[in-house]
């Protein structure tokens, strides 16, 4: 390990905060002058843009024969991006969920989930499949601003403090170079870190690179919620999920002859357990439309006994076994019951409400 690669993670991080701050600003600007919700521009504009790391990675290790490191980035990123991510900035803040997120985003990053899973059953990805996800993802992002532009924002507030859409865009197109180049410059770093002490390419992609490259989606979301765009952060992060299956997935398995081979090792763990962070996230968003700062916490504890799981697995540890039997018969029932009852009880208070609400009005009449 050498200083080097330490100081190119230190300084990628030092340019995701930067490009994040650059493009939330653009982003929001651009939502306000166009007049759609921010709340579409991170379900198409953002995600896309903090997206554009792991089409780079994925692109070029699919082009150098690594396609573990392609698949691993992807799947270990939408884990990632749910668990940590969202989880992280729930914690921060508590993270109020759209209607629209609830009814559609939220089923259809499910959905494409189960189909990125079924697709990847027979060991490769074709270029029918890549075709299929393509497709998949250009259908949502039309009616995702077809909705959108129902829920046009109110334009006559003002220009006050608001900057002009020549430098909106360009904030927006800063921002995203900025983004590019913190993640490749950090992803670079600590790959060397991680190949040093003899990981295999998909444990690389599904933790270092798939981290890496999900850093500007946290640098994104953390900027939105302290300059009070809610909508933007989690936007940003359901639509990446949704990109980088759609498009990060999808175009290298169209355009690379052979399409991408999927490690069985990633068909029989890794992608069951991105489908079922995507689905654990399904009851939370809809019990109150909020993901509060307990169930945050939670998912990033799931998330580090995840990595705790991988790190062991890949260096043979003796405590493997003792950890997979304490995570599978006693902290992975301890969290379904935990969700149960608190969604139980929260779907409780929900109804409770709209009782008291509907006693009142009949009261009032």
């Amino acid at each position: 390990m050498e200083i080097l690669d330490v100081g190119r993670v230190l300084a990628g991080l030092v340019l995701l905060i930067g490009g994040g701050e650059l493009l939330v600003r653009g982003a929001s600007a651009v939502a306000r002058t166009v007049g759609i919700s921010p709340l579409v521009v991170g379900l198409i504009v953002v995600s896309a843009a903090t997206s554009a790391p792991e089409l780079a990675v994925t692109l070029d290790a699919v082009a150098s024969g690594e396609p573990g490191l392609a698949v691993g980035n992807v799947v270990g990123s939408n884990i990632a991006n749910i668990l940590l991510i969202l989880g992280l900035s729930a914690a921060v803040a508590p993270l109020l969920v759209k209607r629209q997120l609830v009814r559609f985003d939220l089923p259809v990053m499910v959905g494409i989930s189960v189909l990125f899973l079924v697709l990847s059953l027979d060991g490769n990805l074709q270029w029918w499949d890549g075709l299929v996800l393509i497709a998949c993802l250009v259908g949502h992002s039309v009616l995702t601003v077809l909705i959108g532009r129902r829920e046009a924002l109110d334009l006559d507030d003002g220009d006050g403090g608001r900057p002009s859409t020549p430098l909106a865009l360009l904030l927006v197109i800063a921002g995203i170079g900025v983004l590019v180049a913190g993640a490749n410059v950090l992803v670079d770093g600590a790959v060397n870190i991680a190949t040093d002490f003899g990981v295999s390419s998909l444990v690389v992609g599904l933790t270092v690179v798939a981290i890496g490259t999900s850093l500007p989606e946290l640098a994104t979301s953390i900027v939105a919620l302290r300059r009070g765009e809610r909508d933007l952060a989690v936007g940003n992060i359901i639509g990446s999920n949704i990109f980088n299956i759609g498009m990060v997935l999808g175009l290298p398995a169209l355009v690379f002859s052979g399409g991408i081979p999927v490690p069985d090792a990633a068909i029989a763990l890794d992608l069951p357990l991105m489908l079922a962070a995507a689905v654990a996230l399904l009851p939370i968003a809809f019990t109150g439309f909020v993901v509060s700062r307990w169930e945050g916490v939670l998912f990033v504890a799931l998330y580090t006994a995840y990595l705790g799981y991988l790190v062991l697995a890949a260096t043979q540890h003796d405590a493997l076994d003792g950890f997979t039997s304490v995570m599978l018969w006693f902290v992975l029932p301890l969290v379904a019951i935990t969700l149960v009852v608190f969604t139980t009880y929260e779907v409780g208070l929900a109804r409770g409400r709209r009782q008291a609400l509907d006693e009142r009005s009949t009261g009032g009449s």
